[in-house]
């Protein structure tokens, strides 16, 4: 007997009990829709979540906290360039930079005709330029700072936040003057945006360290700002790309050396203190960089680049322990339910296997004549799998249909409502954990099919008939051919 005679047989029979076959297949599609529905809302809820944490920071992204107090702790080692060097080769690191803000400068910026306008110098970094663009910030206009880049005496390239220039103020103007400062985002009264008071790539801009001597004599040197690029705002990342600036980290060293000799040697802030609970004073020690950030290749890579940084000794911080937990919340609601739909496809497959048991009953005479003809016993073992694996199969394809329809239906139910002159539905607390999908401004998809969930939900079915066939086709198989023929 060839497989297209088997399946043809197989096919007849099923067509001859068709009440009893859609019964059957019916629950089948109940089993299949349930659970590719309720994985369909747990990758909905993944995708939304990923999006979400997104927009708080970047995934990819391990923040190295470095801040030491009291004793010396020799157990935790410098963070310094040579440790950041250490930190590069771990596998999947793609950049590293420091985020490197002094602590001891007293330095201001000043624009315009006889220093007119005014910045504090407040969001001031020295950065790694090329882990910047690792780190994919972008730039509005100009481009990255090079290593190599020389500009001269005293002059210092530097990139700026979007909306960096409304940072100055009009010296001229009182304190309690409206006119002394300009907003991003004001408009006069014929609606037009007003502009800053300084075009930082046009209008030479100066830094200006200021120190006093130990009679009161005010010590002062300058260094003219570059501007090299404009930072697109991404707040996500750095506020500097917004209202501050950028530079080399060799740039901001040489910027503190130049203050430490202007001031003879002494902090403007005399160090950092903390008080404990018992009133004991405690000192921050000087560690290295206190702020590093490492850019690693892929979301799942981070847990493990985390943990090595964490062997050295260090405090990190990254977006992996939310995302995980957010993770753990939908796998924990869609096991829940996906219980639930597990159980309506555990009663397809009984009823799988009783309606070919009753299938082998009805058919007692055929199979003795099969039998007493010389079919081999294996080409009727497959026939009754292939019944049975039809089911599941064609449950299926009709459950993976009916899915795509109530996903249609989900992530359109609002402009469905409105179609019929309803309120909009709330479903932001679908599957309890699974509603952050709705805090993104409504636009999340509520379901998601990818087409590996299709291939998923129909093997899974064609294997459970398959699966709730074999002691049918067993028994099918045991049959005295003999009795088979005296069966009525």
């Amino acid at each position: 007997m060839k497989i297209s005679d088997l399946l043809k047989l197989s096919t007849d029979n099923l067509r001859r009990r068709k009440g009893r076959t859609a019964l059957t297949v019916i629950g089948v599609v109940v089993g299949t829709f349930a659970i590719i529905v309720m994985i369909s809302l747990g990758i909905a809820s993944n995708a939304a979540n990923e999006q979400m944490l997104q927009s708080w920071g970047d995934l990819t992204q391990v923040q190295i906290n470095n801040y030491q107090w009291g004793a010396s702790s020799g157990d935790i080692p410098t963070l310094d360039d040579e440790m950041l060097e250490q930190i590069r080769t771990f596998p999947h690191v793609v950049a590293v930079t420091p985020m490197y803000q002094s602590q001891s400068l007293n330095a201001q910026i000043y624009a315009g005709k006889n220093d007119r306008y005014s910045a504090y110098v407040w969001n001031m970094y020295g950065v790694d330029m090329q882990a910047l663009e690792a780190m994919e910030y972008q730039l509005i206009s100009g481009s990255f700072i090079t290593d190599d880049m020389n500009l001269g005496k005293k002059k210092i390239p530097v990139l700026i936040g979007e909306h960096m220039a409304y940072e100055f103020e009009d010296t001229r103007k009182s304190y309690n003057s409206g006119k002394r400062h300009r907003y991003w985002g004001e408009t006069d009264a014929m609606g037009n945006p007003v502009p800053p008071f300084v075009d930082p790539q046009k209008d030479k801009m100066v830094l200006r360290l200021s120190a006093w001597d130990k009679n009161g004599n005010e010590k002062t040197q300058d260094f003219q700002l570059v501007v090299v690029g404009v930072f697109q705002q991404d707040d996500s990342k750095q506020y500097f790309t917004n209202s501050g600036m950028a530079l080399r980290v060799a740039d901001m060293k040489m910027l503190e050396a130049a203050y430490q000799k202007l001031s003879g040697g002494k902090s403007n802030n005399g160090g950092s203190y903390m008080i404990t609970s018992d009133g004991q004073q405690l000192k921050q020690k000087d560690n290295g960089y206190e702020s590093v950030y490492v850019k690693v290749d892929e979301v799942d890579n981070v847990s493990a680049v985390e943990a090595a940084i964490k062997e050295l000794g260090y405090e990190t911080y990254s977006m992996t322990q939310i995302r995980e937990e957010m993770q753990a919340q939908v796998a924990k609601s869609q096991m829940i339910l996906g219980g639930t739909a597990a159980v309506a496809l555990l009663v397809a497959a009984l009823n799988i296997a009783n309606t070919m048991m009753m299938s082998i009953y009805e058919r007692t005479k055929e199979i003795g004549v099969m039998k007493v003809l010389g079919c081999e016993i294996r080409k009727i073992r497959n026939m009754f799998l292939m019944e049975a694996g039809a089911i599941g199969l064609l449950g299926g394809v009709i459950g993976v249909a009916l899915s795509y329809g109530a996903s249609y239906v989900l992530n359109n139910i609002n402009t469905i409502m409105a179609f019929f002159g309803k309120e909009g539905v709330d479903l932001s607390g679908i599957m309890g954990g699974m509603g952050s999908m709705m805090g993104m401004g409504g636009n999340a998809s509520i379901s998601i099919i990818p087409p590996w969930l299709v291939l998923l939900g129909l093997g899974f079915s064609t294997l459970v008939g398959i699966l709730s066939g074999l002691w049918p086709a067993h028994r099918a198989t045991k049959i005295s051919a003999l009795e088979a023929i005296r069966h009525e």
